[in-house]
């Protein structure tokens, strides 16, 4: 099967030796790279400027054998993106988005897909109350229900909240449009600020979760990720122990891996979904554990390579 990852494609100032270092990213972008490593038919759709760092992004993409078939080629310049890195190497981001590529996509831009394709939507920057690019992945969302396999990274950033109204509206926004998906893939840290008056992020998932997807898997860094479903038991893996050079892209990786792993085993529909056991969500959140693990080793995001990880 293949999967179209779609959403937001920047460069990344990420500081290295008192310098900023530009380096392509963008969580959906992120994600298209580590699909392309793990080997799975991948499309990107999204914006890309005509300058130079817009070849520079569709260069590496090309690279890593994804499919640029879905991505225009704006004149708008590259979204830009400054990362601070805190004391544990945590990333946090500034950007510039405004009149730039990643925010310049129209639904006049989206294209049929491929029948049978998987779409998965990372969010960031642009969400989904941004117009008018963000409006184009809530209607690639509302388009593919029923149709085809769904998924969603929330991935929230703190200037989306301006883009909508402030938090509760865009809470209620993102609670509307999970409903629509099959698989969600999120941080509790994300849970967390969607609906600050939870203190715990699990029972927001489980909500998620019994209001339409098959699965809600959370991500909660060093301590691993867990699993919700309706009515069925909570799947968890603890984390793994690395040294961590930085965080940047790590939850990105995590969604390539666990998107992949799915699409190995033949579980990219909505049944397969529904399907799964305890041992086989087990399976795939270890696989994306390392995936993830591997990425915060590296400085970036640099996701592994199939021949990288187990079988």
């Amino acid at each position: 099967m293949s999967i179209v990852v779609a959403g937001e494609a920047l460069i990344d100032l990420a500081p290295r030796d008192g310098l900023l270092l530009p380096l392509p990213g963008g969580s959906p972008y992120n994600v298209a790279v580590g699909l392309g490593r793990l080997g799975a038919r991948t499309h990107y759709l999204g914006g890309l400027s005509t300058d130079a760092f817009g070849d520079l992004m569709a260069e590496r993409l090309l690279a890593e054998q994804v499919d640029l078939e879905f991505s225009p080629r704006l004149d708008a310049p590259t979204t830009l993106a400054v990362v601070h890195l805190d004391e544990h190497g945590r990333a946090s981001y500034g950007f510039y988005l405004e009149a730039t590529s990643a925010a310049a996509l129209t639904t006049g831009d989206l294209p049929a897909l491929p029948d049978g394709a998987a779409l998965h939507v990372s969010l960031g920057a642009i969400g989904l109350a941004h117009e008018p690019a963000g409006h184009c992945l809530g209607r690639l969302l509302a388009d593919a229900r029923g149709q085809r396999v769904t998924s969603l990274d929330p991935n929230v950033r703190p200037v989306v909240f301006d883009q909508a109204g402030g938090v509760a509206a865009y809470a209620a926004r993102m609670d509307e449009v999970v409903a629509g998906v099959d698989l969600v893939k999120v941080s509790d840290e994300d849970l967390l600020t969607l609906h600050a008056d939870d203190t715990d992020p699990l029972e927001v998932a489980r909500r998620w979760a019994a209001g339409g997807p098959a699965l809600v898997v959370v991500t909660r860094g060093p301590d691993g990720a867990t699993a919700v479903r309706a009515g069925r038991p909570d799947v968890e893996v603890p984390g793994e122990d690395v040294e961590v050079v930085d965080t940047v892209g790590a939850g990105d990786a995590f969604t390539a891996g666990l998107l992949a792993w799915l699409d190995e085993h033949d579980r990219l529909t909505r049944p397969a979904l529904d399907a799964l056991d305890d041992e086989a969500i087990a399976a795939a959140l270890r696989f994306a554990r390392r995936v993830a693990a591997i990425t915060c080793t590296r400085a970036g995001a640099d996701p592994p390579r199939r021949d990288q990880l187990p079988g």
